[in-house]
């Protein structure tokens, strides 16, 4: 109805440019994102095993990051470590898809593939986005030198050109996964792109100017391998939700290391917040059913910034022993302390959060007392949100709650009901806190090791 009353006052309104998409029922399109609500490493690897192989997951999604993410997954006692592969990868039947928003490195791209090749796993389809940026060694260079240079202000990088490459897309200098199938394209591109860059490593760096052509030479001898993989993904990932097929978005990094809503400028150069997805995929926000924050029962951080929770006692050096809180990307140690539930309320919020998956509560087995911090002082007030300011949470002190402990190996535990009241008490208590509600605990790294709280 409402359709011709519009035709009536805009004449050629709908008059058809192209191919229509069909109208989707929503029950028919699920689309879930997992990411990180907290600083990164809190097991989304894990969660997004488990709805690859629990609900016939069929593409897998990077949306944004590059191989300074680290997954780790453990399927029949056997440890695999992800980067840039989306953790679908080791889903037979799943698709994984490498999106427009991620900046690949072609060399790390193959030595992973590789590497999971030479341990005799079959990888599953892999398709990488003909507009996702490329790392090139140049960006290495100048991530690595740039870190150095700025002594005890260093953001703590991974070194890994990351942050250059997306620089570099911002000033319209990048180059894209489909640059290394022109030649020309990709000469004037890297001419481009080393024209101020040749100028801050020889006169500000004092380091040698990188060669044009030998920039070219190393990204052209990946482009045959590469092509059979690229693709429109954007169109792939919208007709397979067209199709009623199931797509989930994979986060890299976390909330706090969103460049836009994180703790600047102590952050990733991306948006891994659940509105990163849309511009990272090509598929709009009106598609996505699930947004599911993965938090740990504690939290770690790895890297400069702000974290007002961290332990310098017995207690941080426990959690980071017994957690095995070392960087699967960067073997950084990473900075450990009690579950911030502030963090996790904003989470919550600039998420648009549906439900939590609360990872690695088995670590938690070893203490009498839990404290959990529930607001901050800052200034002698009280406040219960995130600080609008750097200087503000670089100020805050934690409020705690504590809860009793159950000094119970809960790693076999396979329902709720299963363990022991304490911890049952513990989560239950978080979930009243964080902003939403718990879908599922882990209880210990493998694939099995996890109790569904709230059967979605």
């Amino acid at each position: 109805m409402w359709a011709q009353e519009l035709r009536c006052l805009v004449p050629g309104l709908f008059r058809c440019r192209g191919p229509v998409r069909p109208l989707v029922r929503r029950a028919e399109m699920p689309a879930i994102v997992v990411l990180g609500a907290q600083w990164g490493d809190e097991g989304k690897g894990k969660a997004t095993d488990l709805l690859a192989t629990t609900d016939s997951i069929d593409y897998v999604v990077r949306t944004s990051g590059g191989h300074n993410a680290g997954h780790t997954i453990v399927v029949n006692g056997e440890k695999y470590a992800t980067h840039l592969l989306p953790s679908g990868i080791l889903t037979p039947g799943a698709t994984s898809v490498i999106a427009n928003g991620v900046v690949v490195s072609p060399e790390a791209l193959f030595r992973e593939l590789d590497g999971l090749l030479a341990r005799g796993v079959e990888v599953a389809d892999l398709k990488v986005s003909a507009t996702a940026h490329v790392i090139a060694s140049y960006h290495v260079t100048i991530d690595k030198v740039s870190e150095r240079f700025l002594g005890k202000n260093q953001i703590g990088t991974t070194g890994r050109g990351i942050g250059p490459a997306y620089a570099d897309k911002v000033n319209r200098v990048g180059i894209r996964i489909a640059d290394l199938f022109d030649e020309a394209i990709l000469l004037q591109k890297i001419e481009a792109a080393l024209d101020v860059r040749n100028h801050l490593l020889t006169k500000v760096y004092n380091r040698r100017a990188i060669a044009v052509d030998a920039v070219a030479e190393e990204l052209l001898a990946y482009a045959e391998r590469l092509r059979p993989m690229v693709c429109d993904t954007s169109l792939l990932l919208n007709n397979a939700l067209d199709a009623g097929q199931t797509v989930l978005f994979e986060g890299a990094q976390a909330t706090m290391l969103d460049v836009d809503h994180g703790t600047y400028p102590f952050v990733t150069s991306s948006s891994p917040v659940a509105g990163g997805v849309s511009t990272g995929s090509g598929v709009g926000p009106t598609r996505i059913d699930r947004v599911i924050g993965v938090i740990k029962a504690y939290t770690t951080r790895v890297g400069s910034g702000p974290f007002p929770t961290e332990l310098f006692d017995d207690n941080g050096t426990e959690l980071q022993r017994i957690g095995g809180e070392i960087g699967v990307s960067t073997g950084r140690t990473r900075r450990c302390g009690w579950y911030d539930a502030v963090v996790a309320r904003y989470a919550s919020r600039v998420n648009g959060l549906t439900e939590f998956f609360l990872t690695k509560l088995d670590v938690l087995d070893h203490w009498d007392e839990i404290p959990v911090c529930v607001a901050y002082e800052i200034d002698g007030q009280r406040v219960e949100e995130m600080p609008m300011t750097q200087s503000e949470f670089h100020h805050a002190k934690p409020i705690y709650e504590v809860f009793p402990g159950w000094r119970t190996d809960i790693s076999g535990c396979r329902t709720f009901e299963e363990l022991p009241a304490n911890a049952q008490s513990y989560v239950k208590a978080l979930e009243e806190m964080s902003g939403a509600k718990i879908w599922g605990v882990g209880v210990g790294p493998g694939r099995e090791q996890t109790v569904v709280v709230h059967p979605s």
